[in-house]
């Protein structure tokens, strides 16, 4: 993407669908997976007669967005038709907003290379998403999927402030986290539910004037974004190295051939002829709403980790870590209710739970094992019933197959309690010392390091059983004598 000659300016436009269970306007389902056109009524249909009413929560969630991004929310509102033709668009338009967008400016924060950038918005405004059009299901005809039809969105519309591929890319990547962390999206670009459009045009360095945008449509996931957005450059450099025109329009990306094809010539906002949705009446969000709705906000990715930091302290590497996902710091919450080692928590997160999920290739929502079943091999470790290394491989492996077992009762059938007995740990200890007297001479001569040698000896004959505490304590007395 870097270029000396040509600067790259690039605005996205995302739709991200929410998660309410019905449509915006009627009480069809919102889920998605269904089979084809099951999810629709008249109202979907546009029969005739039929009068769209508006749904609540979604509005709601649209503010939570626009808080969580620092937008002005615009409390006087009200629905439009956005005029356009499309086989899967029942009513001839599309219900949209236009001159007041729910939210207005806002930014996302994002780090590319080390350097912190916020990316201006424009707008985020709600409307209804259109249905599919399948083209494979008949070699003669192609079939509509109204399913979709009427299902909430919202559009989150940047200025032209990104100029390269990987600050797209940094960008979905943080828009995708937040609308997950504040539960108004579930960020699934795989089947639809958060899609983008990217705007790119290139200028020379140093020009200001802003060149000809080609748009690249429903691109689905933030791979493809990237790869989009770097397939057209190329082409548009190259156009304009050739000395001819680029055309505006838009296009779509082809991910096998890595390349974009055109699919019209692009419209612009008069096309549409705008007009008030003369079904739906205007709405006003009252002060004490807003306030609500705010007030039932989560902490924020950033305000956690410090948070995690100041009250727990835990590094930032660890509070980064927890605090990279919504799902983990809800279990991490739910564990620390039974435990106040955060600290271990955290390891047992960034080590075998994490690691399992990796090998299963597991969302954290599908792990098998409860909060408390962690916070029980915690208390565990810390009662020296067992060490981390017994707890973690064969323990934490054994509740693994058995989520309902209890981890004290495990440790105990398989004779895996840690012994503290001194008696029983002195005897190791002899054990060892008598049948290595070369190194203990060495040990004796100055060679201190050879401690952990003996210590590793005697964690072997035990079998992992013995408390390296004491073990370690017993051979400093024995071997200094």
């Amino acid at each position: 993407m870097k270029n000396d000659k040509y600067q790259v300016v690039i605005g996205l436009e995302v739709h991200a669908q929410l998660l309410t269970k019905s449509k915006l306007f009627c009480g069809d389902s919102a889920s998605f997976g269904a089979e084809p056109n099951t999810h629709i009524s008249p109202v979907t249909l546009a029969h005739p007669g039929t009068l769209p009413k508006m749904n609540k929560q979604a509005v709601e969630y649209a503010i939570r967005l626009g808080l969580a991004l620092n937008c002005h929310i615009e409390q006087q509102n009200y629905f439009a038709r956005k005029n356009y033709f499309y086989p899967d668009l029942p009513k001839g338009y599309q219900i949209s907003q236009h001159t007041t967008p729910i939210c207005k400016d806002g930014f996302v924060p994002i780090k590319v290379d080390g350097i912190e950038r916020n990316i201006r918005l424009n707008r985020i405004h709600i409307e209804e998403d259109a249905g599919k059009s399948l083209h494979d299901v008949d070699e003669n005809y192609t079939a509509i999927d109204l399913n979709r039809a009427g299902v909430p969105l919202l559009e989150i519309v940047t200025e032209p402030d990104l100029h390269s591929s990987d600050e797209a890319f940094a960008f979905l990547t943080v828009l995708r986290k937040l609308v997950r962390w504040i539960g108004v999206c579930d960020g699934n670009m795989e089947e639809g539910s958060m899609r983008c459009d990217a705007n790119i045009s290139i200028r020379l360095q140093g020009e200001t004037k802003l060149g000809t945008r080609v748009e690249v449509k429903n691109l689905n996931s933030i791979r493809n974004v990237k790869r989009a957005i770097e397939a057209e450059v190329e082409r548009l450099i190259a156009i304009t190295e050739a000395g001819e025109k680029i055309k505006q329009e838009t296009r779509s990306y082809d991910a096998d051939n890595n390349s974009t094809f055109s699919l019209r010539s692009k419209e612009d906002a008069d096309d549409y002829r705008y007009f008030a949705d003369p079904d739906l009446t205007p709405f006003h969000i009252i002060d004490e709403y807003l306030a609500a709705v705010k007030k039932s906000l989560p902490a924020l990715p950033e305000e956690l980790e410090q948070r995690y930091q100041d009250a727990f302290h835990l590094t930032a590497y660890d509070a980064h870590f927890i605090c990279h996902d919504k799902s983990m710091v809800d279990y991490f919450e739910a564990i620390i209710k039974h435990t106040v080692n955060y600290k271990s928590v955290a390891n047992w997160l960034m080590g075998p739970v994490k690691s399992y999920l990796n090998d299963h290739g597991l969302e954290l929502a599908h792990f098998p094992l409860q909060p408390e079943k962690i916070a029980g091999l915690v208390k565990l470790v810390d009662d020296g019933k067992l060490n981390f290394s017994i707890a973690s491989t064969k323990i934490f492996q054994a509740l693994l197959l058995a989520p309902k077992a209890n981890a004290l009762q495990l440790a105990t059938d398989l004779n895996l309690l840690q012994e503290r007995d001194s008696g029983s740990v002195a005897a190791w200890v002899d054990e060892v010392i008598a049948k290595m007297p070369d190194k203990v001479s060495e040990y004796k001569k100055g060679k201190k390091g050879l401690i952990g040698m003996f210590a590793g000896e005697v964690k072997k004959i035990s079998k992992g059983k013995a408390d390296m505490q004491i073990v370690n304590k017993l051979l400093a007395e024995k071997l200094d004598a």
